[in-house]
């Protein structure tokens, strides 16, 4: 007596096909990201197409395609009494520099302490944070200048600096990636060998949490850059302006001489510059594990 072995094809769990489902791509999301990418990428593409243009150009037609003048643009600019435009560039690189460096140096401080250590009131101390992160910092603009007003420290580069180190947002971030990219055990190693705690923060702790630092530290260095509000109120000297400041000043004045539009436009070009080569140059440094640790948390 013979069998026959019947051969059955294994069939797809549940599981299987739900993951076969998601991997299928949904042309409904992929139009609505390429249409969300297109209203973002359109002013930038319109302001390089626009600082490329002389000022009969500018205000002649409407289109996208580039011009020949943005050398000439640049020039102008640079010319504009005696480069006072570089000197707002500068003024914004050691705004959003050294104010993004001492911001993360704070907020990572401040994150592992919260997130490593226990003392009393903590709980009440990360509520507040919390609430400081839903507070728009233009609302504190004008608190800050009296207080500084005080201090006799208007019209300064402190001005600017010193409302802009301290980053509730940067703090919250910091101590969620050190509850989960910390692990205790280390830091109870170092503990027993003799570290002093700041030995451990700087030379354990900050090395393992640099992803997260790099990103709090991309977040404040836009956001310094970008800022109108605070050193538009702080500052009086058009020498101590940042590059928006200064832009703005030269836009007011567009409105008597037109001439002046083609060059906030070359301005407004060369300004994101420097923000897309520092994202180009720091990417590398991010982790997906950024986004586990706080999911983790």
């Amino acid at each position: 007596m013979t069998t026959t072995a019947i051969r059955t094809e294994p069939t797809p769990t549940t599981a299987a096909r739900a993951t076969e489902l998601r991997e299928k791509p949904s042309f409904l999301s992929t139009g609505i990201l390429i249409l969300g990418a297109l209203y973002c990428l359109f002013p930038v593409l319109w302001v390089l197409a626009a600082a490329s243009k002389s000022g009969t150009e500018l205000f002649s037609t409407f289109t996208l395609a580039p011009s020949t003048h943005l050398w000439d643009n640049i020039v102008e600019l640079t010319a504009y009494r005696d480069g006072l435009f570089w000197r707002w560039m500068l003024n914004t690189a050691l705004y959003a520099g050294v104010g993004a460096v001492v911001s993360t140096w704070i907020s990572a401080l401040s994150g592992y302490v919260l997130a490593k250590f226990d003392f009393p009131g903590k709980a009440g101390i990360f509520k507040v944070l919390l609430m400081g992160v839903l507070v728009p910092g233009v609302i504190l603009a004008i608190p800050q200048y009296l207080m500084l007003a005080q201090a006799g420290l208007t019209n300064t580069y402190w001005s600017v600096l010193l409302p802009q180190i301290i980053s509730p947002y940067g703090i919250y971030l910091a101590r969620i990636y050190a509850a989960a990219s910390v692990p205790g055990d280390v830091i109870e190693a170092a503990r027993t060998e003799g570290a002093k705690e700041m030995y451990i923060f700087n030379r354990i702790a900050m090395p393992m949490m640099l992803p997260g630092l790099v990103t709090i530290f991309l977040f404040q260095f836009v956001a310094i850059w970008n800022n109108f509000m605070l050193p538009y109120i702080m500052l009086g000297d058009d020498h101590l302006f940042p590059i928006t400041v200064g832009l703005n000043g030269l836009l007011n004045q567009g409105a008597s001489a037109p001439a002046l539009y083609t060059l906030v436009l070359a301005g407004a070009l060369l300004s994101i510059v420097p923000l897309v080569i520092m994202f180009l140059l720091l990417q590398r440094y991010w982790r997906v594990d950024l986004a586990a640790g706080a999911v983790k948390a």
